[in-house]
């Protein structure tokens, strides 16, 4: 049998200080040359990316002028703002950009948030663009200071419920605030929460106009198009191309042809029977720098925070979304900058807060899209819009902007089919969900937004506060199969553990949230299947005044504590909570026993949690040990494996060996008795409890630590355990 002994000593942090600091000028190099991910695939251009990115970059162009000016007035501003958004993302974006497929503009989401933050705020001090350009320069301060620090960890703490059901709830909000123009219903304030809007929206049908015509056929015509081409698709494969960019372009076909009718209607008249969208300046006239003072700062400070957890929610998770989709990894960090860099320069071009979009990234990345360069071809569309196109968006019908919209949205919100796919995971994923669409619905996307984080952390924190506490069994007749003893399909097939050995299964880090109930389990558990070690003393007087224990005898049928068995496999951390904590339950159990308790851990993969064991004493246990009784199966021994805390010794047993350890073999169990004894040469004691193996040749290896206390097997453990006082 040969012996492989373990010794994984985690680097002081010296150590790791000092390799930080030598490899620092690699650090800045990369950290640096991270930032401008373009000049790592500029070089390589070629024709068949740039034809690829000239396709997918006109088709978002074509889409994203329509929904730019719809999402402005969603947003509460003059709809050519809409369109200074959505130039400024496209252009900037590439220069940054770890996504090829991301299309950067106006969504409806933030539209939202910002038309709520105007009407909140008001604009008889501040216009509405000024409050929107001044909210996009500060969120895009925040956003980039997030991705220059690497922070953008933080996004991982909102869980998938809570994002899905903001959007929903926020789908839910854009889509009824858009009924009173898709029916032409006026006097409705937007400002109201959806209950409302959709309260007064039932009220006013009678009082339902022309705008409904434009609406509900506008929405006819988008849906009937869609799922037509998805089944002309399966049916002629081949003309999958040819229908997909006919599938897209049904947003500028219903906006053209909305547009000629409305100005068909309105012909040699003075006064529209319908409501249009009216003049759109041309080029960039409306554009300035934002207007900074202490009194709007003081108004939007509210808004930053929930527009900047927009901006980096929505942007992150579609560009993981079809990183995956499309196989390539993108860098959260460097996104967040990008977006951040696109918003702060935005703002000097009026723009207000923008992100990626989903719908026309979908788009963008189905018209075969290679680069983000594909954005500045976009761009050129909005340009040739605003200098070009202006005086046809007189009449385009705010009705079909609103059909636009509402098409455009609720393919975001999230249908019965992930419901039940939550609650089959767990109905605390559902209650996230569920609550983050009923506050948005009710009040206000700034409140979903911090009721879905809020909420997602409470369950992360119940989580980790209240883990799941195992104890194990051995599944009868096998061999390191331990299942929780109350595991429902195994109950008759699980044994109870050895007498005296208590076997727990830790499945959360042990920090300060779950510290207090792990422990209270343990000790709970320890008490109830143990007898205490020496008896309740009968006199009332000389017991503690809480303890109501009945007195009992030494020798009552309850087993002594031995020894405590912990699978330490899902610790990862420890802190000084739960160091604190397993040094209680240490002196607890010790004086319930009246005796000392062994604690054997198994699969102690983390260095530093295996470091801040050994410094508890836990590796070796020496202050209760006078000696250490190692079997040994064999008649002679061949070699011995002396391993400490910063070497490990090979030494045949030999005169040399004799000189340095005084051992002796008794006659009554097969065991090797080890003392400790200096050793001058390793200049430190050798310590009893330290690991000892022996090999014998032409037999299997068997892995040990270097500490006894520490296992890599169950049932290695659980015998160790077992053999606690035998001696």
């Amino acid at each position: 049998m040969s012996t492989i002994c373990v010794n994984h000593e985690p680097p002081t942090y010296k150590e790791q200080l000092d390799r930080t600091v030598k490899r620092f000028p690699h650090y800045v190099k990369s950290y640096v040359q991270g930032l401008f991910p373009i000049v790592g695939w500029l070089p390589r251009y070629n024709l068949t990316w740039f034809t690829g990115d000239l396709i997918a970059g006109l088709t978002v162009g074509v889409i994203i002028v329509p929904q730019g000016m719809a999402y402005a007035k969603i947003a509460q501003l003059p709809p050519e703002y809409g369109l200074y958004s959505s130039f400024v993302g496209l252009c900037i974006y590439c220069f940054f950009a770890t996504s090829k497929d991301i299309s950067i503009g106006p969504t409806a989401v933030m539209s939202l948030l910002i038309g709520q933050a105007i009407l909140s705020i008001g604009t008889h001090e501040y216009s509405a663009p000024q409050i929107a350009s001044c909210l996009t320069l500060f969120s895009g301060l925040v956003t980039i200071a997030i991705g220059l620090l690497r922070l953008g960890l933080l996004v991982d703490f909102i869980s998938n419920p809570a994002i899905a059901g903001f959007m929903t709830g926020s789908c839910i909000t854009i889509i009824i605030g858009q009924l009173p123009k898709l029916f032409g219903i006026p006097g409705i304030k937007s400002s109201l929460s959806a209950y409302l809007i959709l309260g007064y929206t039932l009220k006013g049908l009678p009082h339902t106009h022309l705008d409904l015509v434009f609406g509900a056929v506008g929405l006819i015509w988008l849906y009937s198009v869609k799922y037509s081409v998805q089944y002309l698709i399966q049916r002629y494969p081949k003309r999958e191309r040819l229908l997909f960019f006919f599938g897209i372009a049904r947003n500028a076909i219903l906006v053209i042809v909305g547009t000629l009718i409305a100005c068909l209607v309105n012909l040699h008249k003075t006064t529209s029977p319908i409501s249009i969208l009216n003049k759109v300046p041309s080029g960039f006239r409306s554009m300035h720098a934002p207007i900074v003072t202490p009194d709007i700062l003081s108004a939007i400070s509210p808004y930053i925070v929930p527009s900047t957890i927009i901006l980096i929610l929505e942007h992150v998770a579609i560009a993981k979304s079809f990183g995956r989709i499309n196989d390539y990894k993108i860098d959260p960090n460097q996104e967040i900058v990008a977006i951040g860099v696109s918003n702060i320069i935005g703002c000097f071009f009026s723009a207000y807060p923008t992100t990626g979009s989903f719908s026309r990234t979908a788009i963008k990345s189905k018209s075969g899209v290679r680069t983000p360069i594909a954005g500045v071809f976009s761009a050129c569309v909005v340009v040739l819009a605003l200098y070009a196109l202006t005086p046809a968006f007189y009449f385009i019908p705010d009705a079909v902007l609103a059909a636009v919209i509402i098409h455009a949205v609720a393919d975001l919100a999230t249908g019965p089919k992930v419901w039940k796919e939550l609650w089959d995971v767990h109905p605390l994923e559902l209650f996230i969900f569920v609550s983050a669409v009923i506050i948005t619905f009710f009040t206000t996307v700034e409140y979903g937004i911090y009721t879905a984080i809020g909420v997602s952390l409470f369950v992360l924190l119940l989580r980790i506060a209240r883990p799941r506490f195992n104890v194990l069994g051995r599944i009868k007749n096998s061999r390191s199969l331990y299942f929780p003893v109350d595991y429902p399909t195994l109950v008759e097939y699980i044994e109870s553990s050895p007498d005296g050995v208590a076997i727990f299964r830790l499945n959360e880090s042990l920090t300060y949230p779950n510290a207090s109930y792990i422990s209270d389990k343990m000790i709970d558990h320890v008490k109830e299947n143990t007898r205490r070690g020496k008896p309740v003393s009968k006199t009332k007087g000389s017991r503690q005044w809480n303890d109501n224990t009945k007195a009992e005898s030494i020798t009552a049928p309850k087993p002594l504590l031995k020894a405590i068995v912990i699978d330490f496999a899902a610790v990862a951390n420890i802190d000084s909570t739960g160091i604190q904590c397993i040094t209680d339950v240490r002196q607890i159990v010790d004086r319930w026993a009246n005796r000392y308790i062994y604690w054997h851990f198994v699969n102690v993969h983390s260095p530093e949690v295996r470091r801040i064991l050994v410094r508890l004493g836990f590796g070796t246990q020496l202050s209760t040990i006078s000696a250490v009784l190692i079997p040994n199966d064999r008649a002679r021994i061949k070699t011995v494996v002396v391993a400490t805390n910063k070497l490990t010794d090979i030494t045949n047993v030999d005169e040399t060996f004799k000189e340095k350890h005084r051992f002796t073999r008794t006659t009554d169990i097969p065991y090797l008795q080890i003392e400790p004894k200096t050793d001058k040469s390793l200049q430190q004691p050798i310590a009893v409890g330290h690991q000892y193996a022996f090999t014998e040749d032409n037999n299997p290896v068997i892995v040990k630590d270097m500490y006894r206390f520490f296992h890599y097997s169950m049932d290695e453990a659980v015998k160790a355990a077992q053999k606690s006082y035998e001696y």
